[in-house]
């Protein structure tokens, strides 16, 4: 039986070679179903960080310069970031809420909540103290991981979270950057199965308050194959996108569609920049 990353390849591979003929893709394409699966694990370290360790897995972009990370060095500081999150008391399925901007810890989070089995509520920074008691209280949130700036905004919102912040000190907050002298490699408490919950996002509120829409490990890392066909994005390619943290769109085209895409084989390398990446064209604070 083939297994969950050979399974996830064939079916990226099969776009891949039917990127201008869609009628061909759609009578070819299945959608993967493995019982177990987790992207950071089965995908990004053990065919990303493994075969093009070297290749620049982001690029952050703004007035201020820039900044890059292989995947080699997400794979690891993920690592690095889940056993932290772990030792804070982080545990499989508990919700973290993330406000975290266009950053390299936001994709450093991502990668080390998933390979915790945590689920995120990816949130914008823009949230004031009302909306983040929402949050908490109907997110049943048991970790936060922010900003150190927005820390005083949770002054005054009730629970007995986890408080990670990710910049200065803040007394009260555990520190983002405790561990980072670490090289051992996370090892994950159990298998993930593929329908467990993996992204909680608010949606944007029209009538009522905003609704809470769950995605599996599933849904989103399998389901945005349809995104990476849809967007054109060819292994080596370059993605630029905009979106912001929080918005489900900043998930779609800034960690998953170019990340599958990626290349297709260490000893098969395509034309174009060194791989796709996700980065975006203002500058970020802090």
């Amino acid at each position: 039986m083939a297994s969950p990353t050979d399974t996830f390849r064939a079916a990226r591979d099969l776009l891949l070679e039917h990127r201008t003929d869609y009628d061909k893709a759609r009578l070819a394409f299945a959608w993967p179903r493995p019982e177990r699966f987790n992207f950071a694990l089965d995908w990004f370290d053990a065919v990303l960080a493994t075969e093009t360790p070297d290749a620049v897995a982001l690029r952050l972009v703004g007035s201020g310069g820039s900044e890059s990370r292989t995947f080699a060095e997400l794979s690891a500081r993920s690592d690095q970031v889940a056993a932290r999150l772990r030792r804070a008391g982080v545990t499989r399925g508990m919700r973290v809420l993330v406000l975290l901007g266009n950053q390299v810890e936001l994709w450093e989070t991502v990668l080390a909540a998933m390979k915790l089995g945590a689920v995120m509520i990816p949130a914008t920074t823009l949230l004031a103290e009302a909306d983040l008691r929402d949050r908490v209280d109907r997110g049943r949130v048991g970790a936060v991981v922010a900003r150190s700036e927005l820390a005083e905004r949770f002054a005054s919102v009730p629970g007995s979270y986890v408080r990670v912040a990710v910049g200065a000190p803040v007394p009260g907050w555990l520190p983002y950057d405790e561990g980072r002298t670490t090289d051992e490699p996370f090892m994950p408490d159990g298998p993930t199965n593929a329908d467990d919950p993996l992204l909680l996002y608010f949606t944007s509120g029209t009538t009522a308050l905003p609704k809470l829409v769950e995605h599996t490990h599933a849904s989103y890392p399998i389901g945005h194959l349809s995104t990476m066909y849809w967007i054109g994005l060819q292994p080596g390619d370059v993605h630029l996108n905009i979106s912001s943290p929080g918005w489900a769109k900043h998930a779609w085209s800034c960690v998953f569609a170019p990340w599958i895409a990626a290349r297709r084989s260490a000893s098969s390398p395509t034309s174009g920049s060194t791989r796709p990446r996700c980065c975006r064209s203002l500058s970020r604070s802090g």
